[in-house]
C-alpha cells in the first residue's frame, strides 16, 4: 500500500471514529431531550426516543452551521492540525464521555470535545497554536449557558403559575401534557442543531488539515453534513437510560408544566447559542432550566447534592479530556 493509500486510510478511519463520537453524543444526551418529557409520564422512553430523534435530524434543516465554523476554523490555527491531532481529540473526548456515561453523570459531549481538541494541540504545538477567541467564547458559556437556562426556565414557570393561578390543577395538567410535547421538540431540535455541528466541525477541521477540503471553503461537504446529523439521531434513539435517571428524576421532581417551563428555556438558549456560533453544553443548558424550575417552588426541592456532584463533573470535563488526548496524541505518533 502506498504512503498515500495509507493517509487516506487513515483519514477514513478518523471520520469513523468521529461518527462513533457522534453517536454517542446522541445516546450520551439522550437524557437531556427527553427526560423531562419521560418523567412527567407524557410520553414512553421508546416513544420518547423516537420523537426526540426525529428532532434532531430535523434540525440540519433549520439552522446554519456557524457552530461547525467555530469547532472547524475557530479554535486552532490554520497549519496545526493533522491526523494525530484529530485522533487525540476524538480519544479524550469518547473516553470522558463513556466514563460520564457509565456512572450516569450528564457531563459535557461538547466541552469534551473541546477539551479533546485542547489538549492535542498543546501536545503538538503549545498553547499558543489555540485561538483564543474561540476557545474562550466556549469556555464563558460553560457558565453562561445554564445560568441562562436557569432564568429562563424559572421566569417561564413564573409567568404559567401567574397565567393559570386561577385555573384547576387538573386542567393545567391536561394542557400542558399537550404543550410539553412542543417543548420536548423544540429542545431536541435546539440539541440536534448545536450537538450535531461540533462532530461536522472536527471532520471539517480534520479534511482541511489533510488537504481534502481548501481553507477558504465556506462549508464542509454535504455527505459530512447528513452523516453527522444521522449519526446523532441514531444515538438518540439508543437512549442512555442511566442518564435520564439523574436529570428526570434525582434533581428534581417535574410535573408537566414544569417540564414544558424547563424545555422551552433550554431550547431558547440552545437557539440563541447556535446562532451565535457558540458550541454550548446541551448538558449544562436542561440542567439550569431544571435547577430553576425546581427552585420557583421552593429551594428544598430541588436536591442540591446531585447538583453540586453535576457541577464537579463538568469542572473536570475540559482538563480530563484534555489529559487523555495529549497522551493518544503521543501513542498514535506510534501507531501510525
Amino acid at each position: 500500500m502506498s504512503s498515500t493509500q495509507a493517509a487516506l486510510w487513515v483519514v477514513v478511519l478518523l471520520v469513523a471514529i468521529a461518527l462513533v463520537f457522534d453517536f454517542m453524543n446522541g445516546f450520551h444526551d439522550a437524557a437531556n431531550s427527553i427526560a423531562t418529557v419521560v418523567s412527567t409520564g407524557v410520553l414512553k422512553p421508546a416513544q420518547a426516543v423516537v420523537f426526540a430523534a426525529f428532532f434532531n435530524v430535523v434540525a440540519l434543516f433549520v439552522f446554519h452551521l456557524s457552530v461547525a465554523a467555530t469547532i472547524g476554523k475557530g479554535v486552532v490555527e490554520p497549519g496545526v492540525v493533522n491526523v494525530h491531532v484529530v485522533f487525540g481529540a476524538l480519544m479524550g473526548a469518547i473516553a470522558w464521555n463513556f466514563i460520564t456515561w457509565w456512572y450516569g453523570i450528564p457531563s459535557s459531549s461538547s466541552h469534551a470535545l473541546i477539551g479533546g481538541i485542547c489538549g492535542a494541540v498543546i501536545a503538538k504545538a503549545g498553547a499558543s497554536a489555540l485561538v483564543a477567541e474561540g476557545i474562550w467564547k466556549t469556555v464563558i458559556f460553560i457558565f453562561v449557558s445554564p445560568v441562562l437556562g436557569f432564568v429562563l426556565g424559572s421566569l417561564m414557570m413564573v409567568i404559567v403559575a401567574n397565567i393559570c393561578r386561577s385555573t384547576r390543577p387538573s386542567k393545567v395538567d391536561k394542557w400542558f401534557r399537550r404543550l410539553q410535547l412542543i417543548s420536548a421538540g423544540a429542545y431536541s431540535l435546539g440539541h440536534g442543531g448545536n450537538d450535531s455541528q461540533k462532530t461536522i466541525g472536527i471532520i471539517w477541521m480534520l479534511l482541511i488539515g489533510t488537504g481534502h477540503v481548501a481553507q477558504s471553503a465556506a462549508m464542509p461537504p454535504a455527505w459530512v453534513i447528513i452523516c453527522c446529523y444521522t449519526a446523532m439521531g441514531l444515538g438518540t434513539m439508543f437512549g442512555g437510560w442511566r442518564i435520564v435517571k439523574t436529570m428526570g428524576q434525582k434533581i428534581t421532581k417535574l410535573k408537566p408544566v414544569g417540564g414544558f417551563c424547563a424545555e422551552t428555556g433550554g431550547a431558547l438558549t440552545l437557539f440563541l447559542a447556535t446562532a451565535l456560533g457558540i458550541p454550548v453544553s446541551t448538558t449544562h443548558t436542561i440542567t439550569g432550566a431544571i435547577v430553576g424550575v425546581g427552585s420557583t417552588q421552593r429551594m428544598s426541592a430541588v436536591r442540591w447534592g446531585v447538583a453540586g456532584n453535576i457541577v464537579w463533573a463538568w469542572i473536570f470535563t475540559i482538563p480530563a479530556s484534555a489529559f487523555v488526548a495529549a497522551i493518544a496524541y503521543w501513542v498514535s505518533l506510534k501507531l501510525f
